[in-house]
């Protein structure tokens, strides 16, 4: 058995990645793969995912310059989630130029920034 046929993806033949950054352990960003995305992951040492919006697998940092270096991956215990443990390039893992995806926290006011943008979105994508 190949260590691909034990990820167990759902009926979009989708698996949910979790990214971490390898040396803080924080969490940066939630993805989604498929099994192309994973084994071009597993080949390249590069973080690849699936957009499902683009319907399409993509390369982190490929147009932003912000590329993941994965330095290991894991698998939960059911095979139902990956989580990839990242050397996070340029220090910004989020579109919107924060360090992490997560950059809002529930206050009670409701959410709020509690973390500012490193890089600017327009000077990412060109």
């Amino acid at each position: 058995m190949s260590w691909i046929d034990e990820v167990h993806f759902n009926d979009e033949g989708l698996v949910p990645v979790i990214v971490q950054d390898a040396e803080t352990r924080r969490v940066l960003m939630f993805a989604w793969a498929n099994k192309e995305a994973l084994e071009e992951t597993a080949a390249t040492g590069r973080g690849v995912y699936f957009s499902r919006s683009r319907g399409q697998v993509w390369c982190k940092g490929k147009s932003s310059g912000n590329e993941q270096r994965v330095l290991g991956m894991q698998l939960d215990t059911d095979g139902k989630a990956v989580l990839y443990l990242v050397d996070q390039q340029g220090g910004v893992a989020c579109h919107t130029g924060h360090t992490s995806c997560f950059w809002r926290e529930l206050g009670s006011g409701g959410w709020r920034e509690f973390e500012p943008v490193i890089r600017a979105p327009e000077d990412m994508y060109r």
